[in-house]
C-alpha cells in the first residue's frame, strides 16, 4: 500500500532510530533533559526567538502558543479552514476560555482588507475584544499553500500598529521555507509566537514546538504541566527531532515534485501545488478513495467533493510514479 492520507505516518529511518538510542536523558520536568535542551535552543535560535518548548502535538503547541496572547473571553481571527478552527476539537475554547472568528479565502491565505475590518478593538464590557491573528504556514486544508512572506510582513505591520498579537502555526513551515527559500528566521520576525512540528514532513515520530518570548515560554511550561504534557526522559523523542533538521529539512523539495507529479495525473494543475499536499475535488469522493485503496493507493476524504493526498519521506519516486498512475487510471 502506498500511503498518501497523511505525512504523519512516516516510520523513523534507521539513522533516526540509532540516534534516539544513544540519546542522552535527563527529567525534562525538572529541566534536566539536555537533548531536550539542545533541540529547544536550536530551534529558538532559527526563527529568531528567545525559546521554544518540546510539546508530544502540534494541537498542544498551537493552544498553548495561542492561549500566551489571548485571555479567557477574548478573540483570535483565523482564517475558517485553519487547523486551529477546524481540526483541533474546540481545545481553543475548552482550555484557554477563547472565542474565534474567521475570514474565508480559498488558498488560506491572509486577507488583509477583511481582517481591518473584523478587528475589534476594547469597546467596553458589550463587545469580545480581539487580542491575536493567527495564520496557517503552509496551509494544510488549502492544499499545503504557501502564505507569502511579504503578506505576512504587512501583517505584521498592521497588528503592531492596532496592537494585537501574530501567532503562526508553523506546523509546515519547514514545507515554505524549502519551496520559496525565505530564511526561517524571516518567518519568526513576522510572529508573536508559533508552533511548529517534527512528525510531519521531518519524519520524526513525536513533537512540536512552542517558540516565542522567554517569559511565554515560562508560562507555557506551567500550562503543559496542567494539561498533562510533561515528560520525563523524552530526550528519546528531541533526538529524532535534531537528526530531522540536520538530515530532512532540504530533502521536502522531493516531496514537493512528488505532489505536482501526482496532482498532473489527477487533473489538477500542478502549478497550484506548493508543497506536498494535493487537494482532488471529486463528486463521488468517497468512490473514489475506496477504489485507490483497491488499486494500492491510500488517500483520504477531507469534505464530501474533495479528497486529500500527501507526499512524504516514506514515499519514494517510484511510489509516486505509481500512484499517479492508479489515480489517473480512476
Amino acid at each position: 500500500m502506498i500511503d498518501l492520507r497523511s505525512d504523519t505516518l512516516t516510520r523513523p529511518t534507521e539513522e533516526m532510530r540509532a540516534a534516539m538510542a544513544r540519546a542522552e536523558v535527563g527529567d525534562d520536568v525538572y529541566g534536566e533533559d539536555p537533548t531536550v535542551a539542545r533541540l529547544e535552543e536550536r530551534v529558538a535560535e532559527l526563527f529568531g526567538h528567545e525559546a521554544a518548548m518540546f510539546t508530544p502535538t502540534g494541537s498542544m503547541a498551537n493552544v498553548l502558543a495561542v492561549r500566551s496572547l489571548v485571555a479567557p473571553g477574548q478573540e483570535v481571527l483565523c482564517e475558517a479552514s485553519a487547523h486551529i478552527a477546524r481540526a483541533e476539537l474546540g481545545a481553543h475554547a475548552a482550555y484557554s476560555g477563547i472565542t474565534m472568528r474567521t475570514w474565508i479565502h480559498p488558498r488560506g491565505q491572509v486577507d488583509l482588507p477583511t481582517i481591518r475590518s473584523m478587528f475589534a478593538p476594547e469597546m467596553g464590557m458589550y463587545f469580545v475584544r480581539t487580542t491575536a491573528i493567527a495564520v496557517e504556514n503552509t496551509h494544510n486544508f488549502a492544499g499545503g499553500a504557501v502564505l507569502p512572506i511579504e503578506d505576512l510582513r504587512d501583517l505584521r505591520e498592521y497588528a503592531t500598529g492596532v496592537g494585537v498579537g501574530v501567532h503562526m502555526d508553523g506546523a509546515r513551515i519547514w514545507n515554505a521555507h524549502v519551496a520559496t527559500g525565505t530564511p526561517l528566521v524571516e518567518y519568526g520576525a513576522v510572529a508573536d509566537v508559533m508552533a511548529v512540528c517534527l512528525s510531519k514532513g521531518l519524519g520524526a515520530p513525536v513533537g512540536s514546538l512552542m517558540v516565542g518570548s522567554a517569559d511565554a515560554i515560562a508560562e507555557g511550561r506551567v500550562w503543559r504541566k496542567r494539561m498533562g504534557g510533561g515528560m520525563r526522559q523524552v530526550g528519546i523523542l528531541a533526538a529524532a527531532g535534531l537528526h530531522a533538521l540536520d538530515h530532512h529539512v532540504e530533502r521536502l523539495a522531493d516531496d514537493h515534485a512528488h505532489a505536482r507529479l501526482i496532482a498532473e495525473a489527477c487533473g489538477v494543475d500542478p502549478a497550484s501545488v506548493d508543497t506536498n499536499i494535493v487537494v482532488v475535488p471529486r463528486t463521488d469522493a468517497s468512490e473514489f478513495v475506496a477504489a485507490a485503496r483497491e488499486g494500492g493507493v491510500a488517500v483520504s476524504l477531507v469534505g464530501p467533493t474533495a479528497v486529500r493526498l500527501v507526499t512524504h519521506l516514506d514515499v519514494t519516486r517510484g511510489d509516486a510514479e505509481k500512484a499517479a498512475a492508479v489515480l489517473g487510471a480512476l
